[in-house]
């Protein structure tokens, strides 16, 4: 799990790199790159706060699940 985590936060970070620097070499003028750059960022912050929610949701569940006791199958 842990190289899993690692690997993907390496794969973010690396395609996060790969995105401004692909943005900052486009030929395009400044205020139509600022205008997709406020785009993008608006796009990638609407995709973490869908994220975060369906993680909260989900260990919310989680949550209750273990509070009334019921068990699950082990992996």
């Amino acid at each position: 799990m842990r190289q899993l985590t690692s690997f993907l936060a390496g794969a973010f970070f690396g395609a996060l790199v790969g995105g401004i620097t692909a943005l900052l070499l486009a030929p395009t003028s400044g205020e139509e790159l600022r205008a997709r750059t406020r785009e993008r960022i608006g796009e990638v912050s609407d995709d973490v706060r869908e994220a975060y929610a369906a993680k909260v949701a989900q260990l919310e569940a989680e949550v209750a699940r273990l509070r009334s006791g019921k068990k699950t199958e082990a992996a």
